[in-house]
């Protein structure tokens, strides 16, 4: 569609690459099936709307890139930034790394979409990825270039499987400032390496129709972070090595990685959970599983800024997923050789 002067591309579209999410026509972009959602919980039904781990890869020439941005509602949190939790992140992807465009966030009186535009260098063609918002439904996407550039295709992850994350409103995002401020972000690019997000806020309780899907996806690593979520330390007993054994008859041979909760601030569970998920961790290499790997979240955070990592003592700021990241990505090179 062309509009003053510039072109409009309704995503997905064959010249922009999509990661993270797919779309769906009556619902918009998923993280998953609905019909798999609905089996699972009612809270991961209306989580999997949210596009956390969405990202779009392209190259342009054009010197204006705007987007067009759909939704049923908009609900700030009052512990996240807007940008994060509702709001698209440019960045251009340049040889010497990725640099930040602009932010693309919606306003406060925003409650259906938004348009947001940026002035961009132009000229020749540029490689730039779009991030979706962490928390909000995106019920609709174009991407707009003057009316006379060339769009193409964008760079390529490496052509390994994608990392699937598991868990809780941690894995999906809360509560990095900006979408590309995540922890499975930062080791995107580390590792250049394409990602799963199925973190589901308040609602990543290791669920067998959960499992079941999780067997379902081929990757290359599947990182199971859902601890906060297990309403007790009894249910993440009766649910944690159920979930190993599950996705290992599936998937004989994926490599899994715990974890236990980032933080040590006062749960009386606190340690009994932490002994809970290493015990799966260790009885699966007992009986000579040597892909399970497991980090302790209380060995995330240095000593000296733990109580600088969280916005609430409990969410990581964008400090805390950089350590969180730091700490994940050295065991993924292990695991990876």
């Amino acid at each position: 569609m062309s509009e003053n002067g510039m072109s409009y591309y309704a995503i997905p579209h064959p010249k922009f690459d999509l990661y993270g999410v797919f779309y769906d026509e009556t619902y918009g972009f998923l993280r998953m099936p609905m019909d798999v959602a609905e089996m699972v919980s009612d809270g991961v039904a209306i989580l999997a709307k949210q596009t956390s781990g969405g990202r779009l890869r392209f190259s342009t020439n054009s010197d204006v890139i705007e987007i067009r941005v759909s939704y049923d509602g908009l609900w700030p949190m009052p512990h996240m930034t807007l940008v994060g939790q509702g709001g698209f992140i440019l960045l251009e992807e340049t040889e010497k790394g990725r640099k930040l465009v602009k932010i693309l966030p919606p306003q406060f009186s925003d409650e259906k979409g938004y348009t947001a535009s940026v002035q961009v260098k132009g000229g020749e063609m540029r490689n730039y990825i779009l991030y979706f918002p962490l928390y909000n439904p995106v019920k609709g996407l174009s991407v707009g270039v003057r009316e006379n550039a060339t769009v193409e295709n964008g760079k390529k992850y490496l052509a390994k499987k994608p990392i699937v994350y598991y868990g809780s409103s941690i894995t999906q995002g809360g509560c990095a400032s900006r979408p590309d401020n995540s922890y499975q972000a930062w080791i995107e690019r580390f590792t250049d390496v394409d990602f799963i997000n199925l973190g589901f806020s308040g609602n990543g309780k290791g669920e067998d129709e959960m499992v079941d899907y999780l067997a379902s996806l081929d990757c290359s690593l599947l990182v199971c972070d859902y601890d906060y979520n297990a309403p007790t330390a009894e249910h993440l007993q009766n649910t944690h090595f159920r979930l190993y054994e599950r996705y290992r008859k599936v998937r004989p041979d994926t490599p899994i990685l715990f974890l236990s909760k980032p933080d040590l601030w006062g749960d009386p569970e606190e340690k009994t959970r932490e002994n809970i998920i290493r015990a799966t961790y260790r009885k699966a290499r007992k009986a000579g599983d040597k892909n399970v790997y497991f980090i302790a979240g209380r060995t995330i955070y240095p000593n000296a800024a733990r109580d600088n990592c969280a916005v609430d003592g409990c969410h990581p700021n964008d400090l805390g997923f950089y350590f969180m990241a730091q700490k994940i990505y050295q065991k993924i090179r292990k695991i990876w050789g």
